[in-house]
C-alpha cells in the first residue's frame, strides 16, 4: 500500500469517526492534530486501535509521540515505517 492510500484512509477515518463530518477532512496533511483540536487524547487512542487493526502492526507506548501521531503525514510515515517500507 502506498503512502497516498494510507493518507486517504487516515483522513477518512478521522473525518468520519473523530470529527463526525462524513468524509470531509478540511485540514492539510501537515496540520497538527493537537494544535488544531482535530484529535484529543482519547481520539489518539481510537486512532491507534484503528491503525493496529487495519495495518496489522503493534504500536508500543513509547511510540505514541507527536513525532508519530500529530498529523496525517506523520501518521502515514509512521505506518510506512512499521510496515517496513521506505518513508518518503
Amino acid at each position: 500500500m502506498d503512502i497516498q492510500n494510507i493518507k486517504e484512509q487516515i483522513r477518512q477515518y478521522i473525518a468520519k469517526n473523530l470529527l463526525f463530518s462524513g468524509n470531509n477532512f478540511k485540514y492539510s496533511d501537515d496540520a497538527s492534530f493537537l494544535e488544531e483540536g482535530i484529535v484529543d487524547s482519547l481520539g489518539i487512542m481510537d486512532l491507534t486501535m484503528y491503525i493496529q487493526e487495519t495495518y496489522k502492526v503493534i504500536i508500543n507506548d513509547a511510540e505514541l509521540t507527536p513525532d508519530n501521531f500529530d498529523s496525517v503525514n506523520k501518521v502515514a510515515q509512521y505506518i510506512q515505517f512499521k510496515l517496513g517500507k521506505p518513508v518518503h
